[in-house]
């Protein structure tokens, strides 16, 4: 059963572009709720923590770095069947076969600075919110 939340990074590079207005309102215009957000930074051992999933992966030295080379912004959106919306807003990894009107179409710059970060599953949303912010945190 699909659930009603979803979470989301606008990634340092976004970030450094100064796309964050830019993302939230394709966000919010795309029907989405935002319960919690934050403007922070990972540390290393944060962005091992966050993407141990890919440890074993060639491109997992690559991605702490970036991740942890400035500021994102975390968020806890919420919407009918948020995950899957939320998926198909971003868009494909690979900005090249993103689809128009969505955030990676408009925004990454290349498939490992694809500006945002969304869920994959609702295990895993409810997972990474939690990583990211405390209950008090989530509205």
């Amino acid at each position: 059963m699909a659930t009603n939340r979803t979470f989301t990074m606008i990634k340092p590079d976004a970030v450094a572009n100064g796309h964050i207005g830019n993302i939230l309102a394709m966000i919010t215009n795309g029907g989405f709720k935002i319960v919690s957000l934050k403007l922070t930074q990972l540390t290393v051992a944060d962005a091992q923590a966050f993407y141990v999933v890919h440890a074993a992966r060639p491109f997992y030295g690559e991605l702490v770095e970036f991740m942890s080379r400035g500021p994102i912004v975390a968020a806890i959106l919420e919407k009918d069947n948020a995950v899957e919306d939320f998926r198909t807003l971003i868009g494909a990894t690979n900005p090249a076969e993103a689809a128009e009107g969505t955030i990676r179409k408009a925004y990454a710059t290349s498939i490992g600075e694809n500006a945002v970060h969304g869920s994959d599953s609702d295990e895993n949303a409810a997972i990474e919110g939690a990583f990211h912010f405390a209950g008090r945190e989530q509205f």
